[in-house]
């Protein structure tokens, strides 16, 4: 991957020397070194750079003069970089890492030189500790790398992790300088390990030998969590480590194009311009670092037998992968952007005088330059720096998954943009996830199960607190679980359907009444009892609704006092009007003249007064003995209902007597008019509908008393819900059939003719 990284970078200069709007009539100059992962090597190499002098300038043109380096691009790890960006501090170097995410060089007081254009850990930490909140996993184990870039990333994360109530089982150091014992204690921490989820903050390098060392134990079926330093990397991604990580998730910069890289890749060759060519020397350096193909062929011997590489296929040239080698680019493209912002130069205003003040360009300049930096690249990427020296923080969820042709691949499932607001952060297809050992279904790793109803937690001592027993409740005593009807479960959605749904053809009917207001059958036995019935019916419907959901004071307030006053509303209606039906018979006979007595506004009338009779008990109730919320406990031992008392009990059931009497009497009257000789009989659809309302309410007492829990409320609303269809139906499904479907017997003669005998 190194020299893949060194080639972009070549690449990269090579594009900007030929365009002609970045630094028109000069030339980018480079010099490369490997550090080949050794501290020593990277400062021996930045001192180098720093004192030589005879290095070549920056900038060359026609002007011939040397200067030391103005800027640095690397390194690839954080250790490294942290190093190098010490020792070039104080001479004010700038230096852009595409690699190097360790927080701890966003400290501006001991990096004042460093920028990045990959997102520092602090983000990812961040990300991973959302992650393992979204998945609900409580127990984990986490392994990190024994530098800073492994000490840094991992603190963040378990300093979040543990506010969102995760408890972490072991913590394993790894360093690909340790012993192999070394790696055999962490072996051995997995393996005794109840928890079914790693989260591994460590460099490829490091994982590597762990990884080798987990596969001879044949240590399977875990849920692998990764940081970038790994979870991307393709050597890594093997056929035979596919059954230790299969199925790992992890964060990782965007994947990018660079259009023309692939062809320049492969049409290079180590021996081109022997002597002089700085690519030979590239080649020449990872070459001592014992570089090798994928397959562990020696690239050595690979290019005596090719003139150019078009015909390999390994990790150089494989371009599937850029993400690192984008922050490559974008590490160039911002350094030389920050110099086209300082100078300038046409051909046509060059001058020997301009081009000496260019070469006079200083690196502290660059670095104030570089902190301004604002550009979009070719693919539409915005590059920029914080006053951290960091670019934007955006990462894409990768899932390692096996294609069809058996090929591993790094899917990606999920982004995290840290600019966005909390808690909208992380996004991730949940469904396009496949887990460890190629399951479909997410694994669960906690160290203890929830209790079940009836016992406590009892922490286990000297274990974390996700570790418990769980110990059965005493006598007298409950556990935390909590019990009432709910709009989330099932019986509350079916109820809510039923209660909407009524209350919708209440509505509909009197929408259907108010556009044939006009017709005898609307205005036979007083519209506005039938307004006024549809409104408290759609009220009654509604008022279910109060009784649904975790109950208070206010609710419990308002479901009882509201079914009372409207339920009394409607019976009123529904006595008013057979009282009607009875004087109108009555007025029929001759010398009769009893509608005076009962007209409309003793019609309103009465209906206002047996609703204010209703209304005023509901009211010294409230007074007296309200009812409120109250913790059940005694009903159950091994839950707590949440319900509404009644306060005063006598008074809730003189409520109900008071409708009980209205309903009765409000039957008796319509029995007794069932038979009347008119054609379209109210009498007997009222009689009808009583029967239905009173068998409802004298089965709920019973019902209602022998409920437990939340089913003494789902009760109530069948009960409330049952009468008000009875009432619905009953009463103007036969007046909506002869308006919609029979609009000829919607006539005067129709509905006030008499039968004959």
């Amino acid at each position: 991957m190194e020299l893949q990284l060194a080639q972009t970078m070549i690449f990269t200069i090579e594009e900007i020397n030929n365009n002609t709007y970045l630094l028109p009539d000069l030339s980018v100059g480079y010099k490369i070194y490997s550090d080949c992962s050794s501290v020593t090597l990277a400062t021996d190499a930045a001192m180098a750079l720093v004192n030589d002098p005879n290095e070549e300038t920056f900038f060359n043109n026609h002007c011939e003069k040397t200067s030391t380096v103005h800027a640095l691009i690397g390194l690839s790890e954080s250790p490294l970089s942290i190093s190098v960006a010490t020792v070039i501090a104080p001479f004010r170097i700038p230096m852009i890492s595409y690699f190097a995410t360790c927080a701890c060089l966003s400290n501006r007081k001991e990096f004042p030189t460093f920028f990045r254009t990959i997102p520092s850990d602090y983000y990812q930490s961040k990300a991973l500790a959302q992650l393992v909140k979204h998945f609900g996993w409580t127990w984990i184990g986490v392994i990190r790398s024994d530098n800073e870039y492994g000490i840094n990333g991992m603190a963040t994360f378990i300093e979040t992790v543990q506010l969102e109530g995760v408890c972490i089982d072991y913590v394993a150091v790894i360093s690909r300088n340790n012993p192999r014992e070394r790696y055999l204690e962490t072996v051995n921490s997995i393996k005794q390990s109840t928890s079914k989820v790693i989260v591994a903050f460590t460099s490829s390098v490091d994982l590597e030998s762990l990884i080798q060392e987990i596969l001879i134990q044949n240590i399977t079926g875990l849920q692998w969590v990764g940081s970038e330093g790994w979870i991307s990397n393709i050597k890594l991604a093997t056929n035979e480590t596919y059954r230790i990580l299969g199925g790992a998730i992890g964060f990782a910069t965007s994947n990018a194009e660079i259009p023309g890289l692939k062809e320049f890749l492969i049409n290079l060759h180590p021996s081109e311009n022997h002597g002089s060519s700085i690519l030979e020397e590239v080649w020449e350096s990872i070459f001592n670092c014992s570089l090798t193909l994928k397959n562990g062929t020696d690239m050595n011997n690979l290019c005596e037998k090719t003139d150019t590489l078009s015909q390999v296929n390994n990790l150089y040239t494989d371009v599937s992968d850029l993400r690192i080698a984008n922050n490559v680019y974008k590490g160039v493209y911002a350094l030389v952007h920050a110099v086209h912002d300082i100078f300038i130069c046409g051909k046509s205003k060059m001058t020997q005088n301009n081009c000496t003040e260019i070469l006079k360009t200083k690196p502290w300049q660059i670095l104030q330059s570089l902190k301004r930096v604002n550009f979009t690249t070719k693919q539409g990427e915005n590059v920029y720096f914080d006053d951290n020296g960091d670019p934007a923080t955006h990462y894409e969820l990768l899932n390692w998954q096996v294609n069809a042709e058996g090929l591993i691949q790094f899917v990606t499932v999920g982004i995290y943009d840290a600019s966005l607001p909390e808690g909208k952060q992380l996004k991730i297809n949940n469904s396009s996830i496949i887990w460890a050992g190629s399951q479909n279904e997410m694994p669960k790793s906690e160290c203890s199960k929830s209790c079940k109803p009836g016992t406590y937690k009892a922490i286990q001592q000297g274990r974390p607190i996700c570790c418990f027993d769980c110990i059965p409740c005493a006598d007298g005593e409950i556990s935390n679980d909590v019990e009432f009807l709910t709009y989330g479960e099932i019986m509350g959605v079916i109820l809510t359907v039923f209660t909407l749904l009524g209350a919708c053809l209440t509505v509909s009917v009197a929408f259907v009444f108010f556009c044939h207001r006009k017709t005898p059958i609307v205005r036979a036995n007083n519209s506005e009892l039938s307004f006024l019935l549809l409104f408290s019916l759609t009220l009654c419907f509604l008022c279910s609704l109060t009784f649904i959901g975790q109950p208070s004071d206010w609710s419990c307030i308002l479901r009882h006092t509201v079914f009372g006053i409207t339920f009394v509303m409607c019976v009123s209606c529904i006595l008013a009007k057979t009282i009607v039906v009875l004087m109108a018979f009555n007025a029929t006979r001759p010398g009769a003249n009893v509608m005076k007595w009962f007209g409309p506004l003793r019609q309103r009338l009465s209906v206002f007064i047996l609703t204010f009779i209703q209304a005023f008990m509901c009211t010294v109730w409230l007074i007296t003995s309200p009812p409120f919320f109250s913790s059940n406990i005694k009903s159950y031992k091994h839950k707590v209902i949440f319900e509404c008392d009644l306060g005063s009990t006598v008074a809730f059931y003189i409520m109900l007597g008071y409708i009980g009497v209205l309903s009765a009497l409000c039957f008796m009257l319509s029995f007794l008019a069932r038979k009347l000789p008119d054609n379209f009989n109210e009498a007997k659809f009222i009689t009808f509908s009583m029967i239905i309302f009173c068998a409802v309410w004298l089965t709920f007492i019973p019902a209602y008393i022998s409920s437990p829990g939340k089913y003494t409320v789902a009760v109530e609303i069948f009960a409330i819900l049952a009468s008000s269809f009875a009432l619905l139906f009953c009463i103007f499904t036969p007046k909506c059939y002869i308006i919609l479907l029979k609009p000829e017997q919607n006539t005067k003669k129709s509905v006030i003719g008499k039968k004959l005998e």
